[in-house]
């Protein structure tokens, strides 16, 4: 199916702090074989040339505006893409295939595969290099959206890549970490490390261990969808990357350690490395007490952290 690329011109538009102009916001429709994916495009007014950040989202039913139906409606993403472009730089973030406008993309479940949002975001990814108004063309993933920024910065020419709160392990080590200081039986915790052993190698699992902690993390849907994500370790596709690296952390990240921050800047040496202090997983201040981040996560109204944004800009005014 030829895609065509459509742009709806919206009429609002909002006035910078320490700009005159107004801002244009443009929503983005790519159609698919079944539905559309869309996004926003967030562009400052000006006739030169500016770069231009792809947001992609994190993990689950996460919204273009870092919002999802399980608690978390920190518009962390508007808010990134609102600093952006008071310091003259457009963005393009967007719902995933199934979510929000793009919920009419959905598959079934045994039909997902991990590199489906790497396609996806290739797309909106093309959209913006055929663009004359933007000089550069970067890719920003947040959380699960980092391996997939990887992918994409490994299939498409980017001009840097930036990694926001992403993990360096593969989803197997991840996973384990996780349920070790659960308070579950040893069994299933066995029996979780052999499944995962069994998809790394490309083999399903016909017959499961009748536990809901299973069923949860390998019902016979999601085992295609497991295999794919397994081929893949964040640590070592960071090092295909050919292109300027940023590797963003909060050191109050409740969701990711700091230490994956660290691990993905050791995996890739040249990259540029910047730990904020007091952030958490969705961009904001906050503490390691997961009352307070609960608190942080559901109140959209919390600006992000400053380091943030003036780390993200300082960084792309230095790329050449």
């Amino acid at each position: 199916m030829t895609k065509k690329l459509i742009y709806l011109w919206l009429t609002v538009a909002f006035t910078q702090f320490n700009l005159f102009a107004q801002n244009q916001e443009q929503i983005v429709v790519l159609p698919q074989t079944k539905g559309n994916l869309e996004g926003t495009l967030l562009v400052p007014q000006t006739t030169k040339p500016m770069p231009v950040v792809l947001i992609i989202a994190g993990s689950g039913p996460t919204d273009r505006d870092g919002n999802n139906p399980l608690g978390v409606k920190a518009q962390s993403y508007k808010l990134l893409a609102e600093g952006l472009a008071k310091n003259q730089i457009a963005s393009l973030r967007y719902d995933k295939r199934g979510i929000g406008k793009s919920s009419n993309t959905a598959v079934k479940e045994i039909d997902m595969r991990f590199e489906t949002g790497a396609d996806d975001a290739a797309q909106f990814l093309d959209t913006l290099r055929k663009d004359p108004r933007f000089s550069k063309v970067l890719v920003l993933g947040h959380s699960e959206g980092s391996l997939l920024g990887m992918l994409l910065a490994q299939k498409r020419k980017v001009d840097g890549y930036i990694s926001v709160s992403g993990i360096a392990q593969g989803i197997d080590e991840v996973i384990s970490e996780q349920l070790r200081p659960q308070a579950i039986p040893d069994s299933v915790k066995d029996t979780v490390k052999n499944y995962l052993a069994t998809l790394k190698q490309g083999k399903t699992i016909p017959k499961l261990m009748q536990n809901m902690v299973i069923f949860s993390l390998f019902r016979t849907s999601i085992q295609p969808y497991m295999i794919s994500w397994l081929r893949y370790n964040p640590s070592q596709e960071i090092t295909k990357i050919t292109n300027p690296i940023l590797i963003v952390q909060g050191s109050a990240d409740i969701q990711v350690a700091e230490k994956e921050g660290q691990a993905l800047h050791q995996a890739a040496p040249k990259s540029t490395y910047l730990m904020i202090p007091q952030m958490n997983h969705v961009l904001k201040l906050g503490t390691l007490d997961p009352q307070e981040s609960q608190q942080n996560y559901q109140n959209p109204d919390l600006p992000l952290a400053p380091q943030l944004i003036e780390g993200i800009i300082n960084w792309i005014k230095k790329l050449r």
